[in-house]
């Protein structure tokens, strides 16, 4: 297989030209090739009046050996093809069947790749189905009343289903397995676009199709799902695990259990801490949602060939004078403000888009990390604690609607009155509140000070009526509980993984760490239909 990097074509180029392009690089016909395709594909806007789409294309053809030899070009190399691979090697009996905590994207590709394989997990999942489900966020964006089963952050899909469905990872993968969990979802109705495109995403709105398929999937391959089913409690015995208890009523023998819990499962972390499964606390960041208009962040990173391209994204990255890090995360192009919360009486934000990302608003988190330092309570529940108390104190700003403030008055510590020229886009009740309250003096500061370093590299980024929401407080796991190398916890038989368990940064990443747990297992046990 012949690898051709840093194709350049204009943004308006057709397939025909891509095609001419190849065949020039490689001094090549078009009969020649016997098939190509678009391994990656990004936008360059280094040059605003000359941007223009890179590629990567891996073809074959009757003599690609002699092609790239011919050539002696850096960006031309010749690869062996490479799949992913998973290997069952383990000889140890499972007495029972393999049971997965939560359902988020860790959770169901660990799943997938076990039942592929013949382990017939069983998932455990506390919330809903996602069709369910989406009918439960509909009505809480729509009457106010939180469904602590049901909701952003709890239920099929996990918190990603209801966030861009940002398919980015900045994790090293020599193994291919993001290629296989993004052929997974495109097998089950994702855009192929995924498979190439630098920064992919899926969108809200596709995922409540595509987990369903999943799922099917993972059944007719002799998977389980229980849904409404939380973990409240675990038989150890010696040091290993021996049952999972489920809705403090019915016990489950197990003696192989994957906690893909995701972030927000506290009261799962409180129980599993009580019955001493090692954890410990871990820096995260916290901080607010702003709003700015889509075509102003469109205009500023493409230029007049903005409307040549998909909805333009951002990444900005800033220090404070005390050294904590200021960063944007989860930025949605064309999104909305989502009251992400899952507990009564404390309140949380997220972005979401749909895949067309065609909302008049860019939004996006800019968070200021926070280390175990911070937190007031000691122990692994340190940052637990943390992040309630500020979800606490955003409900009582405005009585459980999302808090909002122009960042003019934000800087100036004022309450706003109603919105400037940029009207937010939210989903849930919002209105205006004393934001700047939720920041302690040292948070608060750093915002600011990343604000105006971020309006050197997006002019107006730092408009006066930018649309500030808070508390975004959930960005990643406030713990990590520590496994070995073989992916075990200090107690036998449970392998931590996902973005709950402190090992992943979203989708993509939970995805493929669900997968490691499963090469583990299958690395120590045997799949054996026999069990029941």
């Amino acid at each position: 297989m012949i690898q051709v990097q840093q194709l350049s074509l204009p943004v308006t180029h057709t397939q025909k030209e891509l095609e001419e392009k190849i065949c020039k690089t490689l001094r090549i016909k078009r009969e020649q090739i016997f098939d190509y395709r678009i391994a990656r594909q990004s936008i360059d806007a280094r040059k605003k009046k000359d941007i223009r789409y890179r590629y990567t294309i891996e073809l074959d053809t009757a003599s690609d050996q002699k092609i790239v030899n011919r050539l002696h070009h850096d960006t031309v190399r010749y690869l062996e093809k490479k799949c992913y691979s998973f290997s069952v090697t383990g000889t140890k009996r499972m007495r029972h069947r393999p049971v997965i905590v939560g359902s988020g994207p860790a959770g169901l590709f660990c799943a997938y790749l076990l039942a592929e394989h013949g382990y017939a997990p069983i998932v455990l999942e506390r919330g809903r189905t996602v069709e369910r489900r989406s009918m439960d966020v509909a009505r809480f964006f729509q009457d106010g009343v939180l469904d602590e089963t049901s909701n952003v952050q709890f239920g099929e899909g996990g918190a990603g289903t209801f966030s861009d469905g940002k398919l980015n990872t900045l994790v090293k993968d020599a193994c291919g397995r993001s290629q296989k969990a993004l052929s997974i979802f495109v097998a089950h109705g994702a855009p192929k676009e995924i498979l190439y495109e630098a920064k992919p995403h899926i969108g809200t709105d596709r995922f409540t199709s595509i987990l369903p398929s999943i799922r099917s999937k993972i059944t007719a391959m002799g998977g389980s799902f229980l849904f409404e089913s939380c973990m409240t409690d675990l038989n150890i015995q010696n040091g290993a695990l021996r049952a999972v208890e489920i809705n403090h009523k019915d016990w489950l023998d197990a003696d192989v259990l994957i906690p893909a819990i995701g972030h927000s499962a506290r009261d799962t972390f409180a129980m599993l801490h009580a019955r001493s499964v090692p954890m410990e606390a871990k820096a995260f960041a916290v901080g607010l949602r702003i709003e700015h208009p889509q075509e102003m962040i469109s205009q500023s990173q493409y230029g007049a060939m903005a409307v040549h391209l998909p909805p333009a994204p951002y990444k900005v990255t800033a220090k404070g004078t005390d050294g904590r890090g200021v960063y944007s995360f989860c930025m949605c192009p064309g999104g909305y403000v989502v009251n992400a919360s899952s507990e009564c009486e404390r309140l949380a934000v997220n972005g979401m888009s749909f895949s067309r990302r065609d909302g008049v608003n860019a939004n996006s988190a800019i968070i200021v990390s926070v280390t175990p330092e911070d937190f007031a309570q000691e122990g692994p529940l340190g940052g637990v604690a943390f992040q309630r108390e500020l979800e606490e104190r955003a409900y009582r700003l405005c009585d459980g609607a999302i808090p909002q403030q122009l960042y003019g008055d934000f800087k100036r510590k004022k309450p706003s009155v109603a919105y400037g020229a940029v009207a937010s886009a939210t989903c849930g009740r919002a209105q205006p509140g004393p934001v700047h309250r939720l920041l302690n003096d040292a948070l608060y500061t750093s915002f600011c000070l990343g604000m105006e370093q971020f309006a050197r590299k997006i002019p107006g980024f730092d408009r006066e009526d930018a649309v500030l929401s808070g508390i975004e407080s959930r960005t990643s796991s406030p713990i990590r509980i520590p496994r070995g190398t073989d992916f075990q916890s200090e107690i036998k038989g449970v392998y931590p993984c996902g973005e709950g368990a402190g090992y992943a940064g979203g989708i993509l990443s939970a995805a493929m760490d669900g997968m490691k747990a499963a090469e583990a297992i299958a690395a120590a046990y045997r799949p054996d239909r026999s069990i029941g």
